[in-house]
């Protein structure tokens, strides 16, 4: 199921590339992550990000502008989330209406298929590259409102993961949070069977392996690294023939479902939060407990399932529901 929605994804990505020219500026340029640096896989500590500028921003030179940060999901890029979301024709449909802002899609791709937005010896720190790296060179190199009240930060499927865990610990970096078809939510459990056949993959069988196990050895590499265990460099739950269930705890310990009780100040702090899903999207029940979570510990949030899957609605509900989520919560000038 999984694959089928990556497969989605991809062929989306074709259909929507091809919209009419935006009157927004896109620059692609890169960003350097000293968070990154010295990642035992070899990811890049220069990554690449697409900046998404209205079309006032060349002729107001002294606006100022908030943002709004969009994660992309795994196994993709930026530069697919660009063409996938039409982000540049969405931009302005969007600017048309409301307040104008400048939007980030930063590149989070690793040699596994993605970076799951976490902290890792293993893939690099890329939840303070997000939190501090990303947002400090934005505000230096751009004409910001470089205040808390003025960003926002979304994503989906991996990204929207990313939003929820930043929320959870960055409260104090973006006021108002947008995460879409979220997953990774809950704690994650193996048979002996699937942990077994992840711990024997060999470098050369990952690196071409499918989607599931992909997931598996980015689970790994994310929230287990192991700087004495190459070539992967991670603990996998899989150990003298029974399951190690200290690699499942650490796993859980960056599931958003079992982190969310000892955040919960800092998220009631945050101005506006949504989440939304499609009925037919199979992570549909953990983004409904999580949701129900919320409502428990009192931390106010939208709430939408919508008619979709995991997939096939995001750019319109990117266009009409995301970006208008922002123009109206983000403070501007």
């Amino acid at each position: 199921m999984l694959r089928r929605a990556a497969v989605a994804l991809a062929v989306l990505a074709l259909l929507w590339g091809g919209a009419a020219a935006a009157q927004v500026t896109v620059q692609k340029i890169a960003v350097h992550g000293p968070s990154i640096e010295g990642n035992l896989e070899g990811n890049s500590a220069d990554r690449e990000v697409f900046v998404i500028l209205p079309a006032s921003y060349a002729k107001q030179p002294k606006r100022r502008y908030p943002v709004v940060y969009f994660l992309h999901g795994f196994t993709a890029t930026a530069e697919g989330y660009m063409k996938y979301l039409s982000a540049a024709q969405a931009a302005d449909t969007a600017f048309a209406k409301g307040q104008e802002m400048i939007l980030v899609l930063p590149d989070s791709y690793t040699r596994h298929g993605g970076s799951m937005y976490s902290s890792s010896t293993t893939i690099g720190d890329f939840e303070t590259f997000v939190a501090r790296d990303l947002v400090a060179y934005i505000d230096g190199h751009y004409r910001t409102i470089a205040k808390r009240e003025s960003r926002g930060l979304s994503g989906h499927s991996m990204g929207g993961y990313g939003t929820m865990r930043l929320a959870m610990k960055h409260p104090g970096v973006f006021s108002s949070y947008y995460a879409m078809s979220s997953c990774c939510l809950a704690p994650r459990t193996d048979t002996l069977e699937q942990a077994k056949a992840i711990a024997s993959v060999t470098m050369e069988q990952a690196l071409k392996g499918d989607f599931m196990v992909r997931a598996g050895i980015t689970t790994a590499v994310a929230w287990s690294p192991a700087p004495d265990k190459p070539p992967f460099y991670a603990d996998f739950p899989y150990k003298d023939g029974a399951l190690d269930q200290s690699v499942f705890a650490r796993w859980a310990a960056n599931a958003p479902l079992a982190m969310l009780p000892q955040y919960v100040p800092g998220m009631r702090s945050i101005t506006a939060m949504a989440l939304d899903v499609g009925d037919k999207d199979f992570l549909l029940a953990d983004n409904q407990a999580l949701h129900a979570a919320l409502v428990r510990y009192g931390v106010a949030h939208d709430w939408t399932v919508y008619d979709g899957d995991h997939g096939n609605r995001i750019p319109d509900r990117f266009r009409d529901n995301l970006l208008p989520f922002f123009q109206a919560h983000l403070k501007g000038m």
